[in-house]
């Protein structure tokens, strides 16, 4: 297994900065944002392992950051296991824009 590209510390950044920019993001929804932007998790259930949240918590984010937040898209979800794999949508990618500023 190899060695994720980004520490907690720089993880924790960019959740706060997410935050920072989207208040009314809970720091879960924030946390998915930021371990989708360091490249550490693109699906639910590998953020749910590699973080050791609930997956119904992290699918509920998922939700949120797809619905109210509109910062998300689910581009596949396994039938079985609800495992949701996502990408940013156009206003999320313009959140994440700002934090390369």
């Amino acid at each position: 297994m190899s060695e994720p590209p980004a520490d907690a510390e720089t993880f924790l950044a960019v959740t706060d900065s997410i935050a920072a920019l989207q208040p009314g993001l809970s720091n879960l929804e924030a946390g998915i944002l930021a371990a989708l932007h360091l490249s550490l998790a693109a699906d639910s259930r590998s953020f749910a392992r590699i973080f050791g949240v609930e997956h119904a918590l992290v699918l509920r984010g998922v939700e949120i950051l797809c619905g109210e937040a509109g910062l998300l898209a689910v581009t596949a979800r396994n039938p079985r296991t609800q495992r949701s794999r996502y990408e940013p949508t156009e206003a999320g990618r313009a959140i994440l824009a700002h934090l390369h500023g």
